[in-house]
């Protein structure tokens, strides 16, 4: 297993409450969705979250983070064979326009197997009763959801296949994130 570890950056003692994620970033749409991601999200590539599809957050606090949990994560991650997947489809939840991976099986089964390891830190805070795979386009109102929408299908299919990413943030309210550690899969499929 090669878990490749990033540094770690402390910019001021009092940012304990920083968080962390993990994800698997879908650079391949990043051409279809980064503008608007940058225009309508919080969360944006020029804060250090890329396009990608989100399997724990909030994951630990950031300051929790360290080369035993980095290698825990790599040891579960490294039980999963890699993947390919598809983005085809564009797909809303009020006030957010999403790709829709597929397939989705593989994006639940790891986000299932997360949450058996780390049961007390259930997706999204618990705050939704099912597991659904996606990559964000842009948040709004229906008008600009539809205008993102026009945009991104002309980019349609996307094709990618990709490891996890273990995200930190180091500035708060989601003003920076940087990547902490690089976690793959076992064998890779096509």
């Amino acid at each position: 297993m090669r878990v490749k570890r990033l540094g770690r950056l402390r910019l001021r003692p009092e940012l304990n409450n920083l968080r962390s994620a993990l994800i698997i970033v879908v650079p391949e749409a990043a051409y279809a969705v980064d503008e608007w991601l940058e225009r309508t999200c919080a969360a944006k590539p020029s804060s250090g979250v890329p396009a990608h599809v989100t399997l724990l957050f909030p994951f630990v606090p950031a300051r929790e983070i360290d080369d035993g949990l980095v290698e825990r994560l790599g040891l579960l991650f490294a039980r999963f064979d890699g993947f390919a997947f598809d983005l085809r489809e564009t797909e809303r939840f009020p006030a957010t326009l999403y790709l829709a991976p597929e397939p989705k099986e593989p994006f639940v089964r790891l986000t299932k197997a997360l949450m058996v390891e780390y049961p007390h830190l259930p997706p999204y805070g618990g705050a939704f009763d099912s597991i659904v795979p996606h990559v964000t386009v842009a948040e709004g109102d229906s008008e600009l959801l539809n205008e993102a929408e026009r945009d991104v299908r002309e980019a349609l299919p996307i094709g990618a296949e990709r490891e996890v990413i273990l995200l930190e943030e180091v500035e708060p309210h989601l003003a920076r994130w940087e990547v902490r550690a690089r976690l793959p899969f076992g064998e890779r499929s096509a």
